[in-house]
């Protein structure tokens, strides 16, 4: 015989009958737990929405600096980008391949690469912006449109000041 009572199984901790599992408190206290998280849905379905087109994030991203700033040389889009040169070539690479962008020297320094948009990367950057919006609105929907400038301007606030601490 047992010391301790037997008691029937607590449903609501094991996330049967349909109900999700509770998160512990402890961890949903901590708003670098929660914004981890939420990030990694909002990104899955960013990633889902971008590889409709045959394109993976960094691509999408590269894109869109170009559209925003124009022509830049290559290791400064790597900068705006926080990718690491390297890896940038290699996107680049891919879609340089499939049209969307063009390479060329830099007039005022020989040794370095301009990157910009063509025609078609510019068109399907634009049709990728639009997508990723959509994403965005089905990842929000539980969100009031205020609610989500609201979380859109406290989520650059804190981006603006890791920004400003890395120098």
């Amino acid at each position: 015989m047992s010391e301790t009572p037997e008691r029937a199984p607590d449903r609501t901790a094991s996330g049967t009958d349909g109900e999700a599992a509770p998160r512990p408190p402890g961890l949903l206290a901590l708003p670098s737990y929660l914004a981890s998280h939420v990030a990694r849905i909002g990104h899955e379905a960013l990633v889902a929405a971008v590889g409709q087109h045959g394109l993976r994030l960094p691509h999408f991203a590269t894109l869109t600096a170009l559209a925003d700033f124009g022509p830049l040389p290559q290791h400064v889009l790597a900068e705006r980008l926080g990718f690491q040169r390297s890896h940038l070539g290699g996107y680049l690479d891919v879609i340089e391949e499939r049209g969307l962008v063009y390479r060329a020297r830099d007039r005022e320094d020989r040794r370095r690469q301009v990157v910009g948009l063509t025609d078609e990367g510019a068109g399907l950057q634009r049709r990728l912006q639009a997508v990723a919006q959509e994403s965005q609105e089905v990842f929000l929907a539980s969100l009031t449109p205020a609610e989500r400038e609201t979380l859109t301007a406290l989520l650059r606030r804190l981006l603006d000041a890791d920004d400003r601490a890395r120098g």
